[in-house]
């Protein structure tokens, strides 16, 4: 007689895996990779090369050496670290600092808990937020990116920091953008200034869209994370317009897009429940925008998941997912 297994449901299994998962990241990522190295050239394509096989080798090295596990590099998470990394790193960044960087977000914000599934904050913003604190000089040196029409590219800051500098000069924010030549339009597609992921809207836009219908994430902490924003800088941009930017500027600027659609959405440090995601986008947009228009720095995207990213243990303690069998 044969011998008969009992196990605990549920026992439909599913073709997607960790190594599909992230490999569709990846995929997703493209149209902002090919649309930062066409603007931004060479330069752009050295640090994402530095970048992630700087995450690939590390993880193998920490994997194999420290932790003594078998090597998890071929489950594509360490590429899809390392092509966050260089997206949120100006075109400009020296390698060697780029390395840093990889060394950081690897070693210290994902390695240290044990690798991936174990976690707390997002690796790459972990880096970032590392590099911009201590390397702040190449952390905020820009250039405008090429466009559409290969205009040689320039030294130039942010369309964040253009306003919050004219701000702090006192002038108003429309004035502001007209002498510096800011519109919608052109930061939809040509982001004037900034991380090489924040050179084309559209492009994350497309990725997003991907990550959607191949049903690799939910769309409920983007939107969150994007109707807040609206709202918030919505009220106070009526109450008062010369001082505070508009929902629309907020969206289209920084890496407002490119956190809420591909680093506020990592599966290991997100809520695990609906609501718990939705409380979870809530206090990234609020955050982010406090930091924008009150804080010192320009941007306050990093921050902001990194904050909400502390709090996942609890939203998921207060906001239960349904457990199987249950009604």
């Amino acid at each position: 007689m044969e011998r008969l297994l009992v196990s605990p449901s549920p026992h439909i299994h599913s073709k997607t895996s960790t190594k599909v998962l992230m490999r569709d990241v990846v995929i997703a990522l493209l149209p902002a990779v090919a649309v930062s190295v066409v603007f931004y050239g060479w330069k752009e394509l050295l640090v994402l090369a530095v970048s992630v096989l700087s995450c690939l080798l590390l993880e193998s090295l920490i994997t194999r050496y420290m932790l003594k596990k078998a090597d998890t590099i071929c489950d594509w998470s360490a590429a899809v670290t390392g092509v966050l990394l260089a997206l949120n790193l100006p075109p400009t960044t020296p390698w060697w600092v780029v390395l840093i960087g990889a060394a950081v977000a690897i070693g210290v914000g994902k390695m240290t808990f044990g690798g991936l599934g174990q976690n707390v904050f997002n690796p790459a913003l972990v880096g970032r937020v590392f590099l911009l604190i201590s390397l702040p000089t190449y952390m905020t040196h820009w250039e405008m990116p090429k466009g559409l029409f290969g205009v040689d590219a320039v030294t130039g800051a942010t369309p964040l920091g253009l306003v919050k500098e004219g701000l702090l000069q006192g002038g108003n924010v429309a004035d502001i953008m007209a002498q510096n030549g800011l519109s919608y339009s052109q930061m939809l597609y040509a982001n004037i200034g900034g991380s090489a992921g924040e050179a084309c809207a559209i492009a994350i836009l497309l990725g997003f869209i991907y990550l959607l219908v191949r049903k690799v994430i939910k769309p409920w902490i983007t939107l969150s994370i994007l109707g807040t924003v609206v709202a918030v800088s919505a009220v106070f941009s009526l109450v008062d317009p010369a001082q505070f930017t508009d929902p629309a500027f907020n969206l289209l600027t920084g890496g407002l897009l490119l956190g809420a659609c591909f680093m506020a959405t990592d599966y290991v440090t997100s809520p695990m429940s609906t609501k718990g995601g939705i409380v979870f986008g809530v206090g990234i947009g609020f955050i982010t925008l406090m930091i924008r228009y009150f804080g010192s720095y320009p941007e306050g995207m990093s921050f902001a998941i990194l904050i909400m990213n502390s709090t996942v243990p609890l939203l998921n303690k207060w906001f239960h997912q349904k457990k199987y069998g249950r009604a």
